[in-house]
This record gives C-alpha cells, structure tokens and sequence, in this order.
C-alpha cells in the first residue's frame, strides 16, 4: 500500500522568524475547496488549517528557527524544517512528495515536484499548515516586538519593515545572515544612545519564555498610578508577571539583589491592579529574570519571588 505525504515549506524568504514545513498524509475524506495557500485568504486558510488537522491521516510540523538559519543557511534549514515534519508523523509515508526539489539524504522515500502546491492535494494541504502555523508564531512575535509590524507583514520584506529595520535596527529574531539585517545590527553604544538597554533585555526575556511554551500576553504593562509589568504571560494555566533587570556587561548582580522592598510592593500593587481590572481568578506567580547583552546574551530566571509583607 503507497501512503504519501505531501511536503511543503513557509518562510523561506522573510527577513525574521523561522522556516516552517509541514507534512500532510491525506484520508480518503474530501476537503473542499484545498488550494496553494499563497491563493487563500487568511479566513479561508485558517479554516481550511482546522480541517484538514481533523481530517487528515497524520500531520507533522518542523521549525527551524532563525539562529539554525543563519548557521547553516535557508536552503538547509528549510531541508532540516522538511525533514523534522516528516519524521513528526504518526504514521511514516512510503513516499513524501515535496514542493519544489527531492530532500537530499532522506530515509523516506521522496520526489521533488516543481509547483507542487497548485498541483498535488497533499501539498497543497501542507502549504496550509505551513504558512498558518508560521503566520501564527509571528503574530505572537508581534507581542514582543510591536515596533516592527510582524503581524501585518509577517516578517517579509515591505516598505513598513525596511523603515522599521532602519529606525530600531535589527530584533533578536531577525536573520542576521540577510544583508538587509547585518547592515542594520544594534551595537551597545546604540542602545544605550537610544535607550533600548531595557526594552531589549525585555524582548529577549519574553522571547525565552515563548521558547519555553508561554503564551504571552502583554509586554509593559501599564498599570497607573503603580507603574509597568515588563512580561505577563501564561503557562499551564498560571498567570506569571515577570520582572526584568537588564545589564551591558557582565556585572556581579542579580535581580534578586536588585529588586527591593520598594519595587516589590509597587509590582504587588500593579499586579493587584491589574487582576482586579481584567477580572482574573486563577493562579499567579512572580517571577524574574537577569539579561546581560552582548555578543552572546545571558539570560537568567528566578521563579516565585515572594510578594506578601504582612
């Protein structure tokens, strides 16, 4: 019996995030309407995304993320994105049918099919799970870096993006192998002219905490008259608020020694605030994290500082 999957890739050409694949085995139920997804709109995708995980045999997702990217280049990564779906399958295919050229050393066999995404269903269905899952991950990216607009563009090349790139210089989560990103790197000496020191130390903290399965929900926080949260975010149902300390060099400090009884009764004032504003009943934590820039960031975290004074 021939089980297919078919193969497809999204964010190959973007200048931030990663490179998204997904593999699609197909059932014998009919999905209407299954098209390349570069010819849906978002609606359409988003709904076709549902079924198809419904109704589909098996469904793998491979991300390679931008760092892989800028180390092994995007053909490789986007080779290693196809490979990790493949492999993420409950069920392993006899052939994998791939949008574009056959993977190199790939145990599964496999045919490249140049515009396979306008020809063959399964690809087609990979394309969708593709492009919605990456569409997903920059939308929360957004979060974190709201300056950018990777939300409305998703990390590609527009106009938006290039005056964004040169007005705040290169985020975390750009491609620094691209050459619009590598003539546009942050030193230290301008993000402390531009004071960004703190809102990059926030970024790369909310980015650590999204690799680690948070969902994040706002960054900087305003919580009038009691100041800002730096991170709010939630995992396995725990609503975290997150204190963040960022330093240039390496210093002998560490937010414990920095956050002090003042700043902790206005964090329990502003998390109370903010609580009793969005109606919130469910568990919380404190936490805090240390980040030192530099050519190789350090990034440290403290969970569950102690908030009560009585």
């Amino acid at each position: 019996m021939v089980i297919i999957a078919g193969v497809d890739e999204a964010g190959r050409g973007p200048l931030a995030g990663p490179v998204v694949a997904a593999a699609v085995i197909l059932s014998d139920e009919k999905i209407e309407g299954l098209r390349d997804s570069k010819k849906l709109s978002a609606k359409k995708r988003e709904t076709l995304f549902e079924e198809i995980n419904n109704k589909a045999v098996s469904v793998g997702i491979g991300i390679v993320g931008e760092k892989e990217i800028d180390k092994i280049n995007v053909l490789a990564a986007t080779q290693k994105s196809m490979q990790m779906a493949l492999g993420r399958l409950k069920q392993k295919p006899t052939l994998a049918l791939i949008d574009g050229y056959k993977l190199p050393n790939q145990v599964i066999p496999n045919k490249g099919i140049i515009k396979g995404d306008t020809k063959v269903e399964s690809i087609m269905a990979a394309s969708i799970i593709a492009k919605v899952t990456r569409d997903a991950i920059m939308v929360e990216y957004d979060k974190i870096f709201p300056e950018y607009g990777f939300a409305k563009h998703k990390g590609y090349g527009t106009k938006q993006h290039f005056e964004a790139l040169h007005k705040f210089k290169a985020a975390p989560i750009h491609r620094r192998s691209f050459k619009p990103v590598s003539s546009n790197l942050p030193t230290i000496v301008w993000l402390q002219e531009t004071k960004r020191v703190g809102i990059v130390g926030e970024q790369l903290a909310a980015c650590k905490l999204m690799a680690e399965g948070h969902t994040i929900i706002s960054i900087n926080e305003n919580c009038a008259p009691h100041g800002e949260i730096d991170i709010i975010s939630e995992k396995d149902d725990l609503l975290i608020f997150t204190e963040v300390k960022t330093f240039s060099k390496e210093q002998m400090a560490t937010p414990e020694l920095k956050i002090d009884i003042n700043k902790l009764r206005k964090l329990e004032n502003a998390i109370n605030s903010y609580i009793w504003k969005h109606n919130i009943n469910k568990d919380i934590r404190l936490d805090a994290m240390s980040v030192v820039l530099g050519k190789n960031h350090s990034i440290k975290k403290f969970e569950g500082i102690e908030l009560n004074f009585n």
